[in-house]
Order: C-alpha cells, then sequence, then structure tokens
C-alpha cells in the first residue's frame, strides 16, 4: 500500500510540474478570457518568439544554449534570441496574460489559442522590405501585417463581426519593436550596402523609412488596432557585435551608427505624435529604448551587471562579438551579470530592467504614458 501511495504521490507532483511548467505553452483554446486582451507582437529578432524555426533562413535560435534559462520550455531553444525571456514575455505576463503569444508559423497559431494574441515578430526583419537579405528569408513589417489581416479575419469567424472590433479595439495592445535591423543588416552592412550609401544619404534613408512605417502603421489602424507601444532604435553602435569590428574599447560606441539611430528616433517621435493627432480613438505609445538601454549600458554596474560590453555567449574578437550563440560558443558563469546575451541581444536579466521601466516607468522612457496605463484604458 506505501508504494501506491508513493506512485500516487509522485503522479500528482509530475503533473502539478508539467501544469505549471507548461502554462505559457499549454492549449490555450478552453480556458480564454476576453478581459484579459491579447498582445499582437510585431518586430524583429528582439521578440521574435519562433516564427525563424519555420523559414528556411540564416537567422535561427532554435538551437542550445539559446534558451538556457526560459522556464515554460524546460530550458530548450524555441527560437527566441536569448537565454530567457524576450521584452514582449515579460510584459504579457505582467499585464496579466495566461499565454505567450504564439508565433504566427507555429502550428499551434489556430483558433482560440489567437484570442491571447499572436508574434510576428522575425529574426532580421525591418521596416523596410530589402532589410535582412543577407539571411536570405525573414518576415519584414509589410509581411507581419498581412499575416495580421488573416488573423484578423480569424477573429472575426471566432468572435462575431461586433466582438471582434471591441476586443481589438479595447482589449488589444499592438507593440512594434523593429528598425534596427534597416541600419544593422542593411544600410550599414559592412561591403554589400557601400554602394546604397554613397546613392542614398541618411536623410533620404530614414525617410524612406517613417514613410513606410507610416503606412504600416495606418493599415493596422485600419484593422482596428487602438492601443500602439512602438519602441525606438537602441543605441546599436554599444552592441558587442559593432564594438568588435570596429575594435573600440569596452567604453567606447560606434559614433556612426548611434547617429543613425538618434535621427531616426527624432523622426519617429514626430510620426506618433502625428498618428495620435490624426487618427481618431488611437493611443501611440512611445518607448525610449534608446534612452533605457543606454542609460544600462553606461551605469551596468548600478544594476548589477559586470559587464556592458561582453556577450556572454558568442565567440569572435574582444568581447565575443562575432559569432553568434551557438552549441559550439564560449559561454559565460554568471549570465545574470551580462546586459548582452549575444553579439545583438540584450540577456533576459536586461529584458528584465527593460520591460520594468515601459510597465511601471514615467515619461522619460515611455509617454505619454506607461504600458499599465495603456492596458487600462
Amino acid at each position: 500500500m506505501a508504494v501506491v501511495k508513493v506512485r500516487k504521490l509522485l503522479a500528482w507532483v509530475i503533473l502539478f510540474v508539467m501544469m505549471t511548467s507548461s502554462s505559457y505553452f499549454g492549449d490555450a483554446a478552453d480556458d480564454h478570457n476576453e478581459a484579459l486582451g491579447a498582445s499582437f507582437v510585431f518586430g524583429d529578432s528582439l521578440v521574435d518568439a519562433g516564427n525563424n524555426n519555420y523559414l528556411p533562413t540564416l537567422s535561427k535560435a532554435n538551437i542550445r544554449p539559446n534558451g538556457i534559462d526560459f522556464k515554460a520550455s524546460g530550458g530548450n531553444p524555441t527560437g527566441r534570441y536569448t537565454n530567457g525571456r524576450t521584452i514582449a514575455d515579460i510584459v504579457g505576463e505582467e499585464l496579466g496574460q495566461p499565454h505567450y503569444a504564439v508565433p504566427y508559423l507555429s502550428p499551434n497559431s489556430t483558433g482560440k489559442a489567437i484570442l491571447y494574441g499572436v508574434n510576428y515578430g522575425s529574426g532580421g526583419g525591418g521596416v523596410m522590405n530589402a532589410t535582412g537579405r543577407i539571411f536570405v528569408n525573414r518576415l519584414g513589417m509589410d509581411v507581419q501585417v498581412d499575416y495580421f489581416n488573416i488573423t484578423r479575419k480569424q477573429i472575426d469567424k471566432l468572435l462575431g463581426a461586433s466582438k471582434a472590433r471591441d476586443f481589438l479595439m479595447k482589449e488589444s495592445i499592438f507593440s512594434i519593436t523593429i528598425g534596427a535591423n534597416d541600419f544593422l543588416n542593411n544600410y550599414l552592412l559592412p561591403v554589400l550596402s557601400v554602394g546604397a550609401r554613397i546613392t542614398e544619404s541618411p536623410d533620404a534613408f530614414v525617410d524612406g523609412m517613417i514613410n513606410h512605417l507610416r503606412d504600416q502603421l495606418t493599415r493596422l489602424y485600419r484593422l482596428d488596432a487602438r492601443k500602439f507601444v512602438i519602441g525606438n532604435v537602441g543605441p546599436i553602435g554599444c552592441i558587442p557585435y559593432q564594438k568588435t569590428i570596429n575594435q573600440l574599447n569596452e567604453n567606447e560606441c560606434v559614433e556612426l551608427a548611434n547617429k543613425l539611430a538618434i535621427q531616426y528616433n527624432g523622426r519617429l517621435k514626430d510620426l506618433l505624435a502625428q498618428l495620435n493627432e490624426n487618427l481618431p480613438g488611437a493611443t501611440f505609445v512611445l518607448a525610449n529604448v534608446y534612452d533605457l538601454v543606454l542609460e544600462v549600458i553606461t551605469n551596468y554596474d548600478k544594476y548589477g551587471f559586470t559587464t556592458a560590453s561582453r556577450a556572454c555567449c558568442g565567440n569572435g574578437g574582444q568581447f565575443a562579438g562575432i559569432i553568434p550563440c551557438g552549441p559550439t560558443s564560449s559561454m559565460c558563469q554568471d549570465r545574470s551579470k551580462h546586459v548582452f546575451w549575444d553579439p545583438y541581444h540584450p540577456s533576459e536579466a536586461a529584458n528584465l530592467i527593460i520591460a520594468k521601466q515601459l510597465l511601471d516607468g514615467d515619461r522619460k522612457y515611455i509617454s505619454p504614458m506607461n504600458l499599465r496605463r495603456l492596458r487600462a484604458l
């Protein structure tokens, strides 16, 4: 009898662990509560949750040790370009959503699961369609909006036209994290983009980005998106990759890359002000990622980090900043002490700091309101 009781107890423990560890990947179809709202996530590798797993592309993160601290997968890679959760994951959790937004290209992005939100983000994607072509395949922002148009019709079928509009307009947040690749893997791409830089000025390139993004955001508005948060481009001149290939010192950043980001960010701020004024009922929130990430990089020790220059996982050069994270990469001993997980992307520890400011911060980093206030509108 004692053996039977122990086996029953073990069975319950295993079941409990499976239920809790899979709560964000579990079947969302049967327990959906529309009042919890949804996150519709657009962007690049900073928010990709696995879409590139389903593409024939050179940009993939579904290899170890990526995801080593991602509890929902038991430390297995999911296609996220970090050691744990992305900023979008953390924000969704904090806003009370019981499931992560499902990657659009994954087989389980069907039925009521999409009512928790869908993630369209793709490593290598950009505002411009030509961005990321070095990776062969990726989902640019135009394609991501096309895919949301398909999701939009599916939501109509699930809820009915009237409830679907209310659900999208009142209960859903649309987050857009894009633009860095348009510089790193387009305009500033070594060798391949030299001709483009000769024929197109920085002003003209940024103009093109802003015009494209205006059209993309307006398309989402016409598909009943109303609550938006748009991240500006971070200090891309300070990532380990840029520091390594430009042979900089630890406290230096690439001036041109950051200058382009600042130029684009100024135009983005103006664009969102225009859209707030011209699109009735919409709220466009600007996430000042540039200043927030630069603050963490500059004062990394204040936030408990030991380095903001060296990638935790990577190979090549002084800052392990050339070869992306993979099975043969060197890896740091304490991942929580590195601002950067790999040559390009923040660690989960850094993502937590950034997400906290976006959720609860003041207008210095998130304006005209933080994400908890946006959610409550």
